[in-house]
C-alpha cells in the first residue's frame, strides 16, 4: 500500500473507532498454499526503432529532473515506468507487457535494475549497456540501506510504504515527489506517435472486418457474445502481428451493454438478440502501438430511443475531440464538454470521459486523466487519451463510443490571442450511422461525422476488399 492510501484507511479506521495493525507476513501469501509460480518471460529490448529515445538519453533526462530537485537518486517502483525508461519490454502482467521489478537511478544518469536473474539475457546485458548495474530482487533491500544521507525521490502515490520505512532505517533524507518518468512517459515523441497510428490503421481494419461480420452474418440473434469476442481477436491475430489484447474484451448484448465494466462468461453469455444493442470495447497490443477502441452497433431494428440517446453520446464524444483549450488545462476542465447534451437531456454515465494510453505499455496510463474527479495533470502535446461518453439505462441497453486521440498544437484560431491546443484522433473505424437521429445534430456535427468518414474510408478502405470493402463504403457514404 503507497503511503497516500495507507492514510486515507487509518483516517478512516480512526473514524470508525478501529485500529490498523501491522502484520510482518502478508496474510494473502500464507493463505495461498496452491499459488502459482511467477512468471519467468525474458526480459527483452525494446528497439530504438519503436521507443524513438534511447535508455541512454532518458536516463540523462530523469537525471536532469533529479539535479533540478536536488536529489541524489530517485526509487522507481511502477513497472510501466521502468519498462519506459530502459526501453524493456517482458511477459509477467497478462494483456500489459510489462517485466516486473524495481530501480534506483541516480542524478548521474546511472542506475541499478533489480529483476530474476532468469530473466536476464545476454541480448539485455548488451542493450542496457555499462550505465546500467543488473541485480536480484533480494538485493534491493541491501541497496536502499546503503542509501544514508542520500536525498532520494519516492513517488508516495505510488511506491508501497515499504519503501518510505527502509528509507527511513537508512537514514535517507526522502523528498516526496511524482515518479519522473510519469511525465515523459506520457508525453509520446514523434516516433511513438507515428508507429501508433500505424497501429490503429492496423486494427481499425481488423475492427472494421469485424463490424461489417456484426451487421451481416451476426444479425441471426443467434450469435453468442462469446462468438463475437472470438471472432474479432481471430480478425486480429489475422494482421499477424498481434501479441496480445490489451484488455479482456468487453462484449456486452443488450443488458449486459448496461454493465460498464462488463466481462462476459459462459455464466452470462447473452446471444445478440435483434432489436437490441450490443456494445463491444476492445484493444490490442502491437509492438508499435496499444490500442483500446468502443463501437455500440444495432442487431436488428433500433428503437427511437435508443437511436436519440446513441446520438446524444454521439454529440459529446464530437465536442470532446474538437475541443480547443490552452496550455494548462486539465481533462477536468474539458470533461463537460463530453456530457453536456446527455445533461440538458438529463441523463448521464458514471465513468470518466477519458484515460491516458501508453505505447505497447498499459491500455489504462497516468497521471493524465478526462473525468469529473479533479485531475491536477495539464494536457500536454503528445499525450494519448480516449474519449469515451456513454449512455447506460440498467436492464435494457449501454451505449458507448470511444476513440483515442493525442494532444497537439492546434491550428492559429483567427482573431485568437494566445497559442491553443487541440486533439488529433488515431482511431479510425466506421460509427453506426443507422443509429444517428441526424435531426439532433448541429451542421458543424454532420459535418464532422462526414469528415471522421471520409478519413476512415480513405484510411480504411484501401486495406479491404471484396463485400467487406463494398460495405466500408456504404456505410462510410455522406450523410
Amino acid at each position: 500500500m503507497s503511503p497516500n492510501d495507507l492514510d486515507v484507511l487509518k483516517k478512516s479506521s480512526n473514524a470508525a473507532g478501529a485500529t490498523l495493525v501491522r502484520v510482518d507476513k502478508n496474510p494473502v501469501d500464507l493463505a495461498w498454499v496452491d499459488r502459482p509460480a511467477e512468471p519467468l518471460s525474458p526480459v527483452i529490448p525494446y528497439p530504438i526503432e519503436f521507443a524513438g529515445v534511447s535508455s541512454e538519453d532518458k536516463r540523462n533526462e530523469i537525471a536532469e529532473t533529479l539535479s533540478a530537485q536536488n536529489a541524489d537518486a530517485a526509487i522507481i517502483t511502477s513497472p510501466s515506468s521502468i519498462a519506459w525508461l530502459f526501453n524493456i519490454r517482458g511477459g509477467d502482467v497478462m494483456c500489459t507487457p510489462l517485466p516486473l521489478g524495481r530501480a534506483i537511478i541516480h542524478a548521474n544518469g546511472s542506475a541499478d535494475l533489480f529483476i530474476d536473474p532468469r530473466k536476464v539475457t545476454d541480448d539485455l546485458r548488451q542493450h542496457l549497456g555499462n550505465g546500467v548495474s543488473l541485480h536480484d530482487l533480494p538485493s534491493l533491500e541491501v541497496a536502499l540501506s546503503k542509501l544514508e544521507g542520500k536525498a532520494v525521490s519516492l513517488d508516495p502515490a505510488t511506491a508501497s510504504a515499504w519503501f518510505f520505512e527502509q528509507l527511513e532505517n537508512a537514514g535517507a533524507d526522502i523528498l516526496r515527489a511524482q515518479d519522473p518518468c510519469a511525465i515523459p512517459k506520457a508525453c509520446k515523441n514523434r516516433v511513438e506517435i507515428k508507429n501508433t497510428q500505424q497501429a490503429h490503421l492496423r486494427d481499425g481494419a481488423a475492427l472494421t472486418r469485424f463490424l461489417h461480420w456484426l451487421a451481416t452474418a451476426a444479425q441471426t440473434g443467434e450469435v453468442t457474445e462469446i462468438d463475437a469476442a472470438i471472432k474479432l481477436e481471430t480478425l486480429r491475430h489475422e494482421t499477424g502481428q498481434l501479441n496480445d489484447l490489451s484488455f479482456e474484451t468487453i462484449s456486452g448484448a443488450g443488458p449486459n451493454g448496461a454493465v460498464v465494466h462488463y466481462r462476459v462468461s459462459t455464466a452470462t453469455n447473452r446471444k445478440l438478440d435483434r432489436g437490441s444493442l450490443f456494445l463491444v470495447d476492445s484493444g490490442a497490443q502491437y509492438l508499435d502501438g496499444t490500442t483500446d477502441v468502443t463501437r455500440t452497433v444495432h442487431i436488428g431494428d433500433a428503437s427511437k430511443e435508443m437511436a436519440e440517446r446513441y446520438t446524444l453520446v454521439l454529440k459529446g464524444h464530437i465536442a470532446l475531440s474538437t475541443a480547443r483549450f490552452p496550455a494548462g488545462t486539465t481533462g477536468t476542465h474539458l470533461d463537460i464538454l463530453a456530457r453536456h447534451a446527455l445533461w440538458q437531456a438529463g441523463l448521464d454515465y458514471e465513468h470518466g470521459t477519458g484515460h491516458g494510453v501508453g505505447v505497447y505499455l498499459g491500455v489504462h496510463e497516468g497521471p493524465q486523466r478526462i473525468a469529473k474527479p479533479w485531475n491536477a495533470t495539464p494536457l500536454r502535446p503528445g499525450m494519448i487519451v480516449s474519449n469515451e461518453p456513454g449512455y447506460y439505462k440498467t436492464g435494457e441497453y449501454g451505449i458507448r463510443i470511444e476513440n483515442l486521440q493525442f494532444v497537439t498544437e492546434a491550428e492559429a484560431i483567427s482573431g485568437g490571442e494566445i497559442p491553443m491546443l487541440g486533439f488529433q484522433n488515431i482511431t479510425f473505424a466506421p460509427l453506426d450511422r443507422t443509429l444517428m437521429r441526424t435531426e439532433l445534430l448541429t451542421q458543424a456535427e454532420l459535418d464532422w461525422v462526414n469528415k471522421y468518414h471520409r478519413e476512415v474510408w480513405e484510411n480504411i478502405g484501401p486495406r479491404l476488399d471484396g463485400d467487406e470493402k463494398d460495405w466500408l463504403e456504404t456505410v462510410c457514404a455522406t450523410l
